[in-house]
């Protein structure tokens, strides 16, 4: 039989058979090639790549989380086992243990358990009360500062100590001993021969406002008579929400009558030259600073002037033009004072000026700016400060009011 010769590739005519069969590597090598043109041709190239690439992705990381895994429990078998060892959780061959052999060791307190740590931070709740505190005054104490302390109003801390400081709120000496309400209002001290009716009228409250309240230990039936009742003088009674009105210890001085200031201390001046200096109306600042320190504008303590800060020495200024009718030491808590008559009604008072500084005298006409003294802190005063008063026609106004803003 004849045997048929294989000419390579090249030696064939278009379209003549080849009778060797191709490898099977050719062919799947030729279907890839085959599919992956298919796809491009058909627009789907880049899509199968994209889906290609995702589920590579995928196995990687599955294939990362196997391995991660399988490490992490190898790790733990080795910690617990200990020196790769592995641990003896049961003996080969358990104990029968009886329960008659079983004992629970004894405690000193059984009952104690586990204790929690206090607290140091304790919050106590506000409970009311009706006990009268005391307070003991210390260097630089004010009645607004005292009655911030106690959330009380400073007419309070005034009204429950008028025996102690007097007519002065600014009566105030360290060691001094003031009475603390637990509520808003007075401190009245019984007298011989006082009715329940004119007492409770003084303080502007009803009898049965101070029979009521619970500190002061009253009744209908024990007091009688209101306006004779068994009540023992000296007795401290409560009066809640009772004001009174103050006593002006210091009387109206103008130019023209300067001698009514003859029982306030020996800066009163005599008879004074009234066609002096005269105000403009336009006040200044008397003081470098104008910083309100200590006590301000408050008619309901009988503080009818603010305070202003500065420093012991600095010197004090006329606020308005006008005639000096007080110039010197004054015996109801001012200590050292000037007062100037402005002559258009309004009279300015400058109080607790440093001893020996006072440089103007009686019917002196003074100017705007002119330097009238020196700030410092005698008489009832708790540091350096001037007391600035304006009164107009003899009526205390806020000085406040009348300087300039700054």
């Amino acid at each position: 039989m004849p045997v048929k010769k294989i000419l390579p590739l090249d030696d064939y005519d278009e379209g003549r058979m080849i009778e060797e069969r191709p490898s099977p590597k050719n062919i799947d090598s030729n279907s890839q090639t085959s599919l992956w043109e298919k796809l491009v041709r058909m627009g789907l190239g880049e899509s199968a790549l994209k889906i290609g690439t995702a589920v590579v992705s995928i196995i990687f990381f599955i294939l990362i989380a196997w391995v991660m895994n399988r490490f992490y429990v190898n790790s733990r078998v080795s910690a617990a086992t200990g020196n790769g060892g592995p641990m003896n959780f049961m003996s080969s061959s358990p104990t029968q243990v009886s329960p008659d052999s079983l004992t629970i060791p004894l405690v000193d307190n059984p009952i104690e358990g586990v204790t929690r740590q206090a607290s140091i931070h304790t919050t106590i709740p506000n409970r009311s009360r009706t006990d009268i505190q005391t307070y003991i005054v210390e260097k630089g104490d004010t009645l607004f500062g005292i009655a911030e302390k106690f959330t009380l109003k400073p007419e309070t801390i005034f009204w429950s100590n008028r025996f102690t400081m007097g007519n002065d709120p600014e009566n105030l000496t360290p060691g001094m001993n003031l009475n603390i309400l637990p509520v808003e209002g007075a401190y009245h001290r019984w007298s011989a021969g006082e009715g329940l009716n004119g007492v409770a009228s003084f303080y502007g409250v009803a009898p049965e406002d101070i029979i009521n309240y619970p500190g002061n230990n009253l009744s209908l039936e024990a007091i009688g008579d209101l306006s004779n009742p068994n009540i023992e003088p000296g007795t401290m009674l409560v009066v809640p929400d009772g004001y009174a009105s103050f006593v002006n210890l210091m009387p109206s001085i103008t130019r023209a009558n300067p001698g009514a200031a003859s029982g306030v201390g020996p800066g009163a001046c005599g008879q004074v030259i009234e066609d002096g200096a005269y105000g403009v109306g336009m006040f200044i600042w008397p003081t470098i600073s104008h910083a309100i320190t200590g006590y301000d504008w408050s008619p309901e303590t009988n503080h009818n002037a603010i305070d202003l800060g500065g420093k012991s020495g600095e010197p004090i200024f006329a606020s308005d033009n006008g005639i000096v009718i007080y110039a010197g030491w004054s015996n109801v808590g001012y200590g050292y004072l000037v007062i100037i008559d402005h002559g258009n009604g309004f009279v300015t008072y400058y109080a607790h000026l440093l001893e020996d500084s006072i440089i103007v005298q009686c019917g002196q006409s003074v100017w705007q700016t002119n330097v009238i003294g020196a700030l410092g802190s005698t008489g009832n005063s708790s540091g350096p400060h001037l007391h600035f008063e304006i009164r107009y026609n003899g009526t205390p106004v806020n000085p406040k009011d009348y300087l300039p803003a700054f």
